[in-house]
């Protein structure tokens, strides 16, 4: 009988720890769910300039996943929708992301406390490369920020191409 409890922990506890690890990572992409409102900068390339925009958004979580969608604008003739779909599968976040202009991109990454660090995988060539790097971190109770960076191809520095910075409506 001795025997059979360290066996049966042996056996259970992974499945335990995942099981509670499941459950946290559907509490926090619940906590993300609302509406969102709020502004940010954006660079169309990691040379150029950046453009104040102000942008909204729509989050929902379903379980496993997250869907972000929104729109961004800018210079009064700019305007972009974003959007973000992701589902986790062993603490591993995959999905797709729109926004760039150069079509849906790839998504894959992990949480880290309160941040989803993804990394992007291009359709085409953008700054040079098909690589980049997407945050979504909540901020407090209520709050969002979205911050891409990217490598500049001529000084070889990463660049924040994009900080949005969100509050729930």
């Amino acid at each position: 009988m001795n025997r059979i409890i360290p066996a049966v922990l042996a056996c259970c506890a992974p499945i335990l720890l995942f099981a509670g690890a499941h459950a946290s990572e559907e509490q926090f992409l619940g906590g993300l769910e609302g509406q969102y409102a709020g502004q940010g900068q954006v660079r169309l390339r990691t040379n150029k300039e950046p453009i104040n925009v102000d942008c909204t958004f729509t989050s929902t979580a379903s379980g496993n996943s997250l869907s972000l969608k929104g729109r961004c604008r800018g210079l009064l003739v700019v305007s972009r929708a974003v959007g973000v779909d992701l589902k986790i599968s062993g603490g591993a976040y995959r999905g797709s992301y729109i926004g760039a202009g150069s079509g849906p991109a790839s998504l894959s990454g992990k949480r880290r406390g309160d941040t989803l660090n993804l990394a992007i995988g291009w359709a085409k060539e953008v700054n040079g490369d098909r690589r980049a790097s997407l945050s979504v971190a909540k901020a407090g109770n209520d709050g969002l920020t979205l911050t891409t960076t990217d490598r500049d191809p001529a000084s070889g520095k990463t660049v924040t191409t994009s900080r949005i910075t969100l509050q729930r409506q």
